[in-house]
C-alpha cells in the first residue's frame, strides 16, 4: 500500500459511487429519459481515450501530470454540473468527467509496473483495486444520503473530493524514469465496479491500438471476434439497467432512489468479496463455464425484473433490489471469467496485452451504447422495457457464447 492510493480511493467515491447515481437523478429532473440516456452515454465514453493519455504518458513521462489535470478535470465537471439546465452542457460535463477518469486511471498500473519488481505487481495492484472498490462503497452510501433532497450538495461534495485527492496524486507520486517497451498483460483479476463509465485503474492499463490489431493473426481472429460479439451483446444489455439504475428504481418499482443506492452499496460490497471464489472457480470448471454460469444468473435476474415492472405487487420493490442484486454479484464471475477467457483467445498466448486493450475497448464502447440506447427505449416504450431491452442483450449474449465450441481451450497463461 502507498499513499497515492488514496487518490484512487476518493476517484472511486465520486466516479464510481456518487456520480453515477447523482447525474441521472439530476438530468431526470428537468429532462427525458432519452437525456438520461445520451448523458450517462457522454460519462461513460472516457475509456476510449485511455490510448491518447497512454501514449502521451508513455512518450512525455506525464503520469503525474495526467493523474492530477484528470482529478482536476472530474472535479470542474462535477462541481458546474448542478447550475446547468441544457442537454448540451450537460453533455459536455459528463464527457470532461469521463475523460478525466480516464486520464487519471490510464496511468494507475504505471506507477507500479515501471517503478517496482515483477514479483509485487500482484499484491500492489491488488492494493490498489481494494482501495477503488472501497471508495465506489463508500461513495454509494453517502449517495444513499443525499439522492431524496442533496443532490447539488452531492455534486459539490464529489467535487471537492476529488480536489482533495490532487493533494496524495501530486506530492506522493513520481513520474517512472524508465518506460516500458510493452505492456505485458497483469496478474491481477480485473476487481472493478460494473459501472459502464467506472474507468477503474485496471480496466484502463491496456488499451486497443492499430499494432494490437493487425497482430490478432487472421487464422485465429475468429474464435475472439466471436467472443467478443457475446460479450458486446450482454454488456449492452447490461448497460442500459446500470446507466439508468436510480431513476429505473424509481419510476418502474417504486424504490426511492435512496434506498436504491444502499441496496447497490451493500450488493457492490458483497460483491467485492467474490473475486477470489470466482477465480477458483474458473480454474477448477473452466472460465467459459463460469462465464455462461454468470450470464445465466444475469439473464433470470433481468427476466425477473421484467415480470416485477408488470405487477403492482407491494413487495415488487423489495423484491426488485434482489433481483439487482443478483446482476451486481454476477459481474465478479463475469469479469475474472471474461478477462481469463481473453487471455486465453489471445493467438499463440503471446498477444494477451492487446487482446485485453480490444477487449477493454469493446467493454467501453458497448457501455456508451447501452446508456443511450436504453433512454431511448425508456422514452418510448417506458423504463419497463428497460429490462427487457436488458434480458434480449444478455440472451443473446448467452446464445452465442452456449454454441461456440472453440471456446473451451485450455489455459495459455
Amino acid at each position: 500500500m502507498e499513499t497515492w492510493y488514496l487518490a484512487y480511493a476518493l476517484m472511486g467515491t465520486t466516479m464510481a459511487g456518487l456520480a453515477p447515481i447523482l447525474l441521472p437523478l439530476i438530468v431526470s429532473r428537468s429532462g427525458s429519459a432519452t437525456q438520461v440516456g445520451l448523458v450517462m452515454a457522454a460519462f461513460s465514453i472516457g475509456g476510449l481515450t485511455a490510448p491518447v493519455w497512454g501514449a502521451l504518458a508513455d512518450r512525455y513521462r506525464l503520469h503525474r501530470v495526467l493523474l492530477v489535470g484528470g482529478l482536476f478535470l472530474i472535479a470542474a465537471g462535477l462541481g458546474i454540473f448542478p447550475f446547468t439546465l441544457s442537454l448540451t452542457a450537460w453533455l459536455w460535463l459528463a464527457l470532461m468527467q469521463s475523460t478525466g477518469s480516464a486520464g487519471a486511471a490510464t496511468v494507475a498500473n504505471l506507477f507500479v509496473v515501471e517503478a517496482h519488481p515483477k514479483d509485487e505487481w500482484d499484491r500492489r495492484i491488488g492494493w490498489l483495486q481494494t482501495f477503488f472498490g472501497f471508495g465506489q462503497v463508500i461513495g454509494l452510501f453517502i449517495a444513499s444520503s443525499l439522492s431524496q433532497t442533496g443532490l447539488s450538495a452531492g455534486m459539490f461534495l464529489a467535487a471537492g473530493l476529488t480536489l482533495l485527492g490532487i493533494l496524495p496524486g501530486w506530492f506522493a507520486t513520481h513520474a517512472p524514469a524508465v518506460p516500458l517497451h510493452h505492456r505485458p498483460p497483469l496478474p491481477q483479476p480485473v476487481r472493478h465496479a460494473e459501472w459502464p463509465a467506472s474507468n477503474s485503474p485496471l480496466r484502463l492499463y491496456h488499451y486497443v491500438n492499430l499494432s494490437a490489431i493487425r497482430k490478432i493473426e487472421k487464422a485465429e481472429r475468429l474464435p475472439f471476434a466471436r467472443f467478443l460479439l457475446s460479450w458486446m451483446l450482454s454488456y449492452t444489455g447490461s448497460a442500459a439497467v446500470f446507466s439508468l439504475y436510480p431513476v429505473l428504481m424509481q419510476k418502474a418499482y417504486g424504490v426511492s432512489p435512496s434506498l436504491s443506492s444502499l441496496g447497490f452499496a451493500v450488493a457492490a460490497g458483497l460483491g467485492l468479496a467474490l473475486y477470489i471464489p470466482a477465480g477458483k472457480l474458473s480454474d477448477r470448471f473452466g472460465s467459459d463455464k463460469v462465464l455462461k454460469a454468470a450470464l445465466g444468473v444475469r439473464l433470470l435476474a433481468v427476466i425477473g425484473l421484467v415480470f416485477l415492472g408488470l405487477t403492482r405487487s407491494g413487495e415488487r420493490g423489495w423484491l426488485a433490489l434482489a433481483g439487482f442484486s443478483l446482476v451486481v454479484l454476477s459481474w465478479s464471475l463475469l469479469s475474472v471469467s471474461g478477462t481469463a477467457l481473453t487471455a486465453q483467445l489471445a493467438p499463440s498466448g503471446k498477444e494477451e496485452g492487446g487482446a485485453m486493450g480490444i477487449f477493454n475497448a469493446v467493454t467501453a464502447f458497448s457501455g456508451v451504447m447501452g446508456a443511450a440506447l436504453g433512454g431511448f427505449v425508456a422514452d418510448h416504450w417506458g423504463y419497463v422495457a428497460v429490462p427487457v431491452m436488458s434480458a434480449v442483450g444478455v440472451g443473446l449474449g448467452l446464445v452465442t457464447v452456449s454454441a461456440a465450441s472453440w471456446i473451451n481451450e485450455p489455459r495459455r497463461h
